[in-house]
């Protein structure tokens, strides 16, 4: 049987890893970008010692820039002419207030947190569109639904990217590709780094990725359009 193909970006860390690590433990040959190459290299060692029978490619890329998800897009290409899941990842948060933000923070938040995803897909959705199936991954937040005093430009950019998954799933209903935003509550990953709490207070990655995991497993009929996770103990 052929293997399936799964491209995450930003899969070195966070939910992105968790994500990677899930559907390679269902079989999965996989493909992911970072900026930092000695963090890719480190994973792929790690990830070819523990899955010795599947494929992991990496690439080296900033997808804040066009040409980064461009370039990326056709690394894809030339490794697999197959591609079962999709999961744009990228991205990154800073706290701020819209009245007192530096200049320039609601480009580069929307660069990476919205472009990023719009870019990638695009170059990549033609393989999904010639197989007729796939399934599109976009992890948003609960800043996608709900703002808050300090969310600023990230809590902006992370509403278009919802926005977008949802035009998204309408243009592919008739094609059999499958769409799912992903609205993570606060996760215990870098972006939470100095915050005075419990490890225990956040949701775990690896959850996260179980959901993502889990609606993928449903049948080509059904689609989970939305998936909200939450802390227990509810939103920080």
């Amino acid at each position: 049987m052929e293997k399936k193909w799964i491209t995450v970006t930003g899969g070195t860390k966070g939910i992105g890893f968790s994500i990677l690590e899930a559907f390679m433990q269902e079989g999965f040959n996989a493909i992911t970008c970072a900026r930092n190459e000695v963090e890719l290299e480190n994973l792929k060692v790690s990830f070819g010692q523990r899955f010795p029978n599947q494929q992991l490619q990496t690439f080296v890329a900033d997808l804040s820039k066009k040409s980064d998800c461009q370039h990326f897009g056709d690394f894809v290409k030339n490794k697999t002419a197959r591609l079962d899941v999709l999961v744009n990842n990228t991205g990154y948060f800073t706290p701020g207030q819209i009245h007192q933000e530096e200049e320039g923070v609601l480009e580069k938040m929307m660069e990476t947190n919205l472009y990023s995803a719009y870019h990638t897909t695009r170059t990549l959705l033609p393989l999904m569109l010639s197989q007729k199936s796939g399934h599109v991954f976009n992890i948003c937040s609960i800043a996608s639904i709900m703002p808050y005093a300090n969310g600023g430009s990230y809590s902006i950019s992370k509403y278009a990217l919802l926005g977008m998954t949802k035009v998204l799933r309408e243009e592919m209903k008739p094609q059999g590709i499958r769409v799912t935003a992903v609205l993570p509550g606060a996760t215990h990953t870098s972006s939470w780094e100095g915050v005075n709490l419990p490890e225990e207070r956040f949701m775990k990655t690896s959850d996260v990725a179980k959901a993502v995991l889990s609606c993928w497993k449903l049948s080509d009929c059904t689609v989970v359009e939305e998936i909200i996770l939450r802390p227990q103990l509810g939103d920080i």
